[in-house]
C-alpha cells in the first residue's frame, strides 16, 4: 500500500482520537513492504489513554488498512532502536 493511501485512510482515526502526530517507519516508510508486511505507525497521543483504548485505535486502524498494525508511541521507541527509527519514519500527520 502506498504511503498517500494509508496517510489517506489513518488521518480521520488520528483526528478522531487526538493524536498529535504520526509517522510511519519500517517496511512501509522504505518502500520494500509486501502483502504480507505489518504497517509501523508511530504515535504522539493527545490525552492519557487506556490501554484497551490504545488497542481499540490499532484494531480500527487494522479493519481501515486490511493489514496488520504496529502502533507505537514516539515516548515507547526503545533506545537502541529510536535513532534508526526516527531516521527513516516519514511523518504523515501533524
Amino acid at each position: 500500500m502506498r504511503i498517500e493511501e494509508i496517510k489517506e485512510k489513518v488521518i480521520p482515526v488520528l483526528q478522531k482520537h487526538e493524536i498529535i502526530r504520526a509517522g510511519l517507519f519500517g517496511s512501509a516508510a522504505r518502500g520494500t513492504s509486501t502483502e504480507k508486511s505489518d504497517i509501523d505507525i508511530l504515535v504522539e497521543l493527545g490525552n492519557e489513554i487506556s490501554l484497551l483504548e490504545f488497542v481499540g485505535i490499532k484494531l480500527e486502524l487494522e479493519d481501515l488498512l486490511g493489514q496488520k498494525v504496529d502502533l507505537v508511541e514516539y515516548a515507547a521507541i526503545k533506545p537502541g532502536l529510536k535513532e534508526r527509527i526516527l531516521a527513516e519514519e516519514i511523518k504523515i500527520y501533524g
